[in-house]
């Protein structure tokens, strides 16, 4: 990033550089056995345009003022780790739709805007436990993603041209994704043109009908009364994914003009015209095992201008949490800093409370968001990571009640799912169980929500707010 034609003054991050990360300790890091390849593929990279822009990046920083403020709900979800694979029409299609439903039916539940934010368009990295598995009694690299290595066992070797590759398949998401958008796909006049697709429940069907019809009167009567904003047919929709590969984030992060609808504070605008952004999505976060206080992700993360998230796992202590948030906050920012918890549902009514409690001590106002996810991993006897829809559910409904009692509020959820009728998580309506497994499950990595399942969720959060605070 040497060559760039405007370098920020020192004084503003202090001993903070684009490239200071790699003088930390970083963990789950991967290395290239060609570092000429690795050189090349970093310097494309460097010169490719930027995949999002500083206006949008500062319209959703706005928006998640909101959400922090209680003023707004969050709505992230999408695959665990998305494949090349995924980059065509119906995939995408089937995600955007799945992600208006919910927004659809959180709207109507707690009369709010929500943001939405879908984990699309560069979540391909995966943090493992273990570098290393056994597959058929061969010992190889573990797969780490599309951008990383190949899920066959004869791609497992990392290859940096995959980065690039990374960065083709994240602009073809998202030229979709904007062409969708802005051709109509998001109208709220047509709200039944998103049906419900795969869903046969009738329960469920009746229920969404009913949302929509009530929207379409309330359309058709401003429409009669000349009251028809434009605003109403489209939606914004933000990207995001793990920032795991810093390389990658790196090669894409350019000091760039602050733009003129920046709300940012005085002292900050004060200090230079222009901030570093990472370009590569709207929204990253620092997941929970690289969150170290000295380490490299937490030391990039603290630079740059986007918003973030901070994944918190049942071994973060508040003391830990409040540094953490004093370095990636220093002027605390409302809505600068998504905390998501991901407990396990049965860890939610003791863990949570504390961490509250030690950030409403201090300055920061941050978006809180349920991960109900990751804490609830399961492996059948057969072998096959599964969670259960009933374990999902009770972490976001302990994670409800427990905001609810001590003054705070939940301002969004985290999920990983999927528009398709897949059968890898276990429960919920449909009664599926581990014999279902088989049926279609098509992850590489973790087991996602089916559209049908994500929205009995997305029902749930709504009859909360909807009833007044109970589960």
């Amino acid at each position: 990033m040497a060559d760039l034609p405007n370098n920020p003054p020192s004084h503003i991050l202090g001993s903070w550089k684009v490239d200071s990360w790699k003088s930390k300790p970083v963990v789950q890091n991967i290395e290239y056995e060609d570092k000429n390849r690795e050189a090349i593929a970093l310097k494309k990279l460097e010169r490719l345009p930027p995949l999002v822009t500083p206006v949008e990046i500062v319209k959703l920083k706005q928006c998640l003022r909101d959400v922090a403020l209680g003023k707004a709900f969050l709505l992230q979800g999408g695959d665990c780790a998305e494949l090349f694979d995924y980059c065509e029409q119906n995939t995408i299609d089937s995600k955007i739709k799945l992600m208006l439903q919910m927004s659809l039916v959180l709207i109507w539940g707690m009369n709010k805007p929500v943001v939405r934010i879908a984990r699309i368009a560069g979540q391909f990295a995966k943090p493992r436990s273990k570098q290393y598995e056994t597959v058929n009694g061969v010992h190889i690299l573990s797969f780490r993603g599309d951008n990383v290595n190949g899920f066959a066992l004869e791609d497992r070797k990392p290859d940096p041209d995959r980065l690039v590759s990374a960065y083709f398949h994240s602009t073809a998401t998202l030229n979709h994704i904007r062409a969708q958008l802005s051709s109509g796909f998001a109208d709220l006049h047509s709200p039944l043109n998103w049906n419900l697709g795969h869903v046969h429940d009738s329960n469920l069907q009746a229920r969404y009908a009913s949302i929509v019809a009530s929207i379409s009167s309330s359309l058709r009567f401003m429409s009669t009364v000349g009251a028809s904003p434009s605003s109403l047919e489209t939606v914004d929709l933000y990207t995001s994914h793990e920032g795991l590969l810093l390389d990658y984030e790196q090669s894409l992060t350019r000091y760039l003009r602050r733009p003129a609808s920046d709300e940012a504070p005085p002292h900050l605008r004060s200090q230079g015209d222009h901030a570093w952004y990472n370009t590569s999505a709207h929204f990253l976060w620092i997941g929970d095992r690289t969150r170290q206080l000295s380490h490299a992700h937490v030391e990039y993360f603290r630079g740059i201008d986007n918003p973030i998230g901070l994944k918190c796992g049942p071994t973060l202590s508040p003391p830990e949490l409040i540094a953490l948030l004093d370095i990636l906050d220093p002027h605390f920012e409302p809505g600068k800093v998504t905390l998501i918890t991901r407990f396990g549902f049965s860890h939610v009514t003791k863990l949570l409370p504390p961490l509250i409690r030690a950030v409403k001590a201090t300055r920061h106002i941050v978006v809180w968001q349920c991960d109900p996810m990751h804490g609830n991993g399961i492996t059948t006897a057969g072998g096959i990571k599964t969670r259960r829809f009933e374990d999902i559910l009770g972490e976001v409904s302990h994670s409800l009640r427990v905001h609810h009692e001590e003054g705070s509020y939940l301002g969004g959820v985290h999920l990983e799912l999927t528009g398709e009728a897949v059968t890898e998580c276990v429960g919920g309506s449909e009664g599926l169980d581990e014999g279902d497994l088989g049926v279609n499950y098509t992850s590489y990595c973790d087991p996602r929500l089916n559209e049908k399942q994500a929205l009995d969720l997305a029902f749930t959060v709504a009859g909360f707010y909807r009833g007044g605070g109970s589960v």
